[in-house]
């Protein structure tokens, strides 16, 4: 059977940026664009007539700004992945758009392979972090486990955390760990109150941060 392509829709008022981003997606076997929009006004309008599976929106959009169409895409339960797109490593505008719910934040200067790759990632149900914007987001929350960030947390915690990094839904979590899928959620929700967090994104970064694969790699040697 035929894998099922994913909709792009593109929301971006700088032609040159535009066309580069349809060019990386037209280069990808399984991603076709549907829709274009030059201003925040023109985006819930191009929702409606296409229904993406994924936006790619400019934080910096005219006559209605990206963070504004984020919080109306989420008031009115459009069931659209966005991620968010700026040439700029804004803390603030960062952290409110992970709070609005954004799927997904990557700068424009990215590499094609990571726009790609943040447009499946979110598309199978997962967050994606732009890799520069790490560093910058980390420095809100490190303080809350300077000292042994894993040793609260049971190996099968660990295992479900670096899935969680690794971008994989609750469900796939649960196919790869042979567990039903609310165990999984239980796990999720534990592991989210021994680590003071309260998303997946603030999750994945700490878990980055503190080398989790390498933690992994060296439990019960």
């Amino acid at each position: 059977m035929k894998k099922r392509e994913i909709r792009v829709s593109i929301a971006d008022d700088h032609d040159l940026i535009l066309q580069g981003l349809k060019r990386i997606i037209s280069l990808e076997e399984g991603i076709s664009i549907y829709g274009e929009a030059r201003n925040g006004e023109e985006v819930m309008g191009m929702l409606k007539r296409y229904q993406p599976d994924v936006l790619l929106l400019d934080v910096n959009m005219p006559v209605v700004d990206g963070i504004t169409v984020l919080k109306k895409i989420k008031q009115q339960t459009v069931t659209v992945k966005v991620i968010l797109l700026t040439i700029e490593n804004d803390r603030i505008t960062v952290n409110k758009a992970i709070d609005i719910g954004a799927d997904g934040y990557v700068l424009k200067d990215s590499a094609g392979t990571q726009i790609v790759n943040a447009i499946q990632t979110v598309y199978q149900g997962g967050k994606y972090i732009d890799k520069a914007l790490v560093p910058l987001l980390f420095s809100e929350i490190k303080n809350k486990n300077e000292v042994s960030f894993f040793d609260n947390l049971s190996k099968r915690e660990i295992e479900v955390l670096l899935n969680i990094s690794r971008g994989l839904s609750n469900k796939e979590i649960a196919d790869i760990l042979f567990l039903s899928e609310k165990t999984v959620k239980n796990y999720v929700t534990s592991i989210f109150k021994k680590i003071d967090v309260s998303h997946r994104v603030q999750a994945t970064l700490l878990a980055i941060e503190n080398h989790i694969e390498d933690y992994y790699n060296n439990l019960d040697k």
